[in-house]
């Protein structure tokens, strides 16, 4: 298949064994997880993130277990911190040690996907992908192929005050959009006498929650036409969702225009807020924060919203899902052993140890009897039968690191500019940068 090159250095080192992937074959052969497979006497190296040695180190020793069992084949699992896992993988696929498997975040794949770093796999051949989830999966599709595996998801959902909302009338979250706006203005009613009260809690530069909305009206960011990328802000449905967001943000929201989201759940927390939208572990970061932030041994102590918290599916919004996807280097000699170990390690069995640990599994199919099997997740669950991923575009990490949608949202929240200019603006911005040569 026809695979565009990075320019990057880092990168272009890993296409040095990539010569298949970067073939004209359009059929180019993809790692396959179907039939026995001997590694007797082998080694696989597989790259985890910590994660999964703190929660569910006990689902990575089964699937390795039934995995050995079948091929004789051993597993050397390293676990990799946050902090500096990319830097690592990018000097490590510059040679020619790689590890066999390795996790990444599912918005951090399409970097290596379209610099030729991943073997492309067959989806078949691994359980559920038929609803693999659309927030993991995305990362993985380019010009037909598949490079990853979906592994677990974490999904935003509506955490709420329930003192609050019962105190306005309500003993149980909203079910429709209309229902929400409608608890937003009674318990904002309810609660007027306090300036610094805003129903909804919801920075300006929020952008996952801006663009959920967008998606919930069929608008898009941004679309491929041809050989180019096409902005979509400025379209009839993307330009219905964001006003939607826009009227929200103004009438309900005290939180900062020019504010992002990573320090909402602390800010809620301090009771000027009934509802907001945030990850599932986000609940518990409002109820207990650290005694001192500075400190990353301090002991948590409980918040003002403490046992006043519930969490729900935030009626008609697509959730944009955080999450992990696997993948097999293009550079590994164990293929089809690493492709037969992702197989187990993300089946109904490991899937299953994932819920009990409260994460959720890679597949629609799953989340009922997820949500069922483990009340903690079953908000995030649910909220994550509709999920969406930012346009699959190798140069979407620009777009990000840009902040042409943060300042698009800050513009048109303090009235810089209107809904329409800042939507058309940022498709200027969007089609300068995903086309750029």
């Amino acid at each position: 298949m026809k695979r565009k090159i990075a320019a990057a250095a880092a990168i272009a080192a890993t296409l040095l064994g990539a010569a298949a992937c970067g073939s004209n074959d359009e059929d180019a052969p993809t790692t396959s997880a179907s039939g026995k497979v001997d590694g007797t006497g082998k080694t696989l190296k597989v790259w985890l993130m910590v994660d999964a040695q703190t929660a569910w180190k006990g689902v990575v020793d089964d699937a390795t277990k039934r995995f050995t069992d079948a091929t004789g084949a051993q597993v050397n699992v390293e676990y990799q911190q946050w902090a500096n896992h990319l830097t690592k993988l990018d000097a490590t696929l510059a040679g020619s040690d790689v590890p066999d498997v390795v996790e990444l975040g599912n918005t951090e794949f399409p970097k290596y996907v379209f610099s030729g770093a991943f073997g492309a796999i067959n989806p078949a051949d691994y359980e559920n992908s038929g609803s693999w989830l659309q927030g993991l999966k995305g990362a993985c599709d380019f010009e037909g192929q598949t490079y990853c595996v979906p592994y677990y998801a974490g999904a935003r959902v509506l955490i709420y005050r329930t003192d609050l909302l019962k105190k306005a009338g309500f003993t149980a979250a909203p079910k429709t959009y209309d229902e929400f706006l409608s608890v937003a203005d009674k318990v904002q009613t309810a609660e007027k006498a306090n300036s610094k009260f805003g129903a909804v809690y919801m920075p300006g530069q929020y952008w996952y929650a801006a663009m959920s909305w967008v998606k919930s009206t069929g608008g898009e960011i941004a679309k491929q036409d041809g050989d180019k990328w096409v902005g979509q802000l400025s379209q009839p449905a993307s330009i219905e969702g964001l006003q939607r967001w826009v009227d929200l943000a103004k009438k309900y929201s005290k939180a900062d225009p020019t504010k992002n989201e990573n320090d909402q759940a602390n800010t809620f927390a301090q009771g000027t807020a009934a509802m907001f939208y945030g990850n599932a572990w986000e609940q518990g970061s409002a109820e207990e924060t650290k005694k001192d932030p500075n400190d990353p041994n301090s002991p948590l102590v409980a918040t003002k919203v403490k046992g006043k918290l519930a969490a729900a599916p935030m009626p008609e919004i697509p959730s944009f899902l955080g999450g992990s996807n696997l993948g097999i280097p293009e550079k590994s000699q164990n293929k089809e052993l690493a492709a037969q170990w992702v197989k187990a390690f993300t089946d109904s069995t490991s899937m299953a140890g994932l819920v009990k640990a409260n994460a959720l599994p890679n597949a629609t199919a799953l989340l009922d009897k997820a949500a069922a099997d483990n009340p903690k997740i079953a908000p995030a669950a649910l909220a994550a039968k509709d999920s969406w991923f930012p346009p699959n575009a190798e140069k979407w990490a620009d777009v990000e690191k840009g902040a042409i949608l943060q300042t698009m949202l800050t513009d048109i929240l303090t009235g810089k500019k209107s809904v329409a200019d800042g939507a058309k603006w940022a498709d200027d911005q969007i089609n300068s940068t995903l086309n750029e040569s």
